[in-house]
């Protein structure tokens, strides 16, 4: 079997585009945070909610979906609180209610391996930004071959003991790969993390397009070219 594994799109269709065109897949996993950030919020809602066999909910899909606060960064925090009022007006009550109805986690079973999907944290946890400090700790309990998280927007894949940890970076806003969108595959048993380079250009050049102030889009420019 073979699944495409995604996080952390961040309403950027270009990137979301690239990775789905490159990546023919069997299944579709998303681990969150379809919204915020970019200037596609619907062509990214309208794809996961048609084509993804498991979504989980993450902090910003939480927050446009039910007007809460995000709780993201400081740093991102108005680049979030910006973007996702311009969403408020580009995307349905339909794509709000889907948003608040994803579940927090998600438990299947693929080729025999137990998988365990969530967010930022094992056990429903939308906020917590793991490291490599607290991540033993955090994932003790969890009971699974595989254990799949995005928040951060860095890709990781690590051992611990019997449970492998994947996060697939971001697809949308990556913290290390500007102009390339991240995620994951898995195929007989083995997870792989891979990016690809799409039209980061193309992306910025909507952000320009929207009611965005300047200081707002030149912040995202300088992100998603980083």
């Amino acid at each position: 079997m073979n699944v495409l594994i995604v996080s952390d799109i961040h309403a950027n269709w270009p990137a979301l585009s690239a990775v789905v065109t490159a990546e023919p897949y069997e299944r579709l996993i998303c681990l969150g945070d379809v919204v915020d950030y970019g200037p596609h919020p619907r062509p990214c809602l309208d794809y996961i909610r048609q084509h993804a066999d498991w979504v989980v909910r993450g902090n910003h899909d939480n927050a446009l979906g039910s007007d809460i606060d995000c709780g993201c960064r400081g740093d991102f925090r108005e680049l979030s609180v910006s973007t996702r009022a311009w969403h408020r007006t580009l995307v349905r009550e339909d794509d709000r209610a889907f948003l608040r109805s994803l579940p927090l986690h998600h438990e299947v079973t693929l080729d025999g391996y137990r998988f365990y999907l969530g967010h930022a944290a094992p056990h429903d946890d939308l906020f917590t930004y793991l490291t490599s400090a607290t991540l033993p700790a955090a994932v003790a309990n969890v009971s699974a071959d595989f254990l799949l998280l995005g928040h951060t927007h860095l890709p990781l894949h690590q051992r611990l003991g019997n449970l492998t940890i994947v996060n697939p970076g971001s697809v949308g806003l990556p913290r290390d790969s500007g102009g390339k969108a991240n995620y994951a595959v898995y195929e007989q048993g083995e997870i792989t993390l891979k990016q690809i380079a799409y039209d980061v250009e193309a992306t910025i050049a909507d952000l320009r397009r929207g009611p965005l102030s300047a200081a707002v889009v030149e912040q995202l420019a300088a992100l998603l070219r980083a």
